[in-house]
């Protein structure tokens, strides 16, 4: 067994391209208050596809050395923009057609692995502060949530892994590959 070196990784991603549905997702990120989550989605973005990182209210933007020690470069290679409130952003995508899937533990969410990602057209996924997830002026916005289904004695995930677990999950509904 050999490991492919990071030029064969690289020639072997370049030589394809994200599923159509897949590389039309955004991603909100707001109030996101670590520089290395916000690199961290960057990097995850980047590895999935994903056509576009929206950040807003006190979320960092590029450059920032913070953002890129975890982004390690990524954050060049994905489109963003910045908004100042979550609320312009959130009208702004939805004048677009994008569907708002909120990724917050809500008495009405979806379990993950259920959403139709499928019967959707256009998908913008919302993050939340680590602490205190999707502020509360914006849950009217947001036209579903969804939450990962989690067994432990935790009640959640650092924003940047869940949004690596809800990007996987969107490839593995989106792949148009099957």
């Amino acid at each position: 067994m050999k490991k492919l070196t990071t030029k064969e990784i690289l020639k072997e991603n370049l030589s394809r391209s994200a599923p159509q549905k897949l590389s039309s997702i955004k991603i909100l990120v707001h109030n996101i208050r670590s520089l290395h989550n916000v690199g961290s989605i960057f990097r995850s973005a980047d590895a999935f596809g994903i056509s576009e990182i929206i950040l807003s209210g006190y979320s960092a933007t590029p450059p920032r050395p913070e953002i890129n020690k975890t982004a390690i470069g990524a954050e060049e290679f994905v489109d963003w923009r910045y908004f100042e409130t979550a609320t312009e952003a959130l009208n702004d995508l939805k004048g677009e057609g994008y569907y708002i899937v909120g990724l917050e533990q809500t008495k009405e969410s979806t379990p993950l692995p259920a959403l139709d990602a499928q019967a959707l057209e256009k998908i913008c996924i919302v993050l939340g502060n680590e602490v205190t997830g999707i502020d509360e002026d914006i849950l009217s916005l947001i036209d579903e949530f969804v939450a990962i289904p989690q067994y432990g004695h935790k009640h959640s995930l650092n924003v940047s892994v869940a949004a690596g677990v809800i990007l996987y999950s969107m490839l593995e509904k989106l792949w148009d590959d099957k």
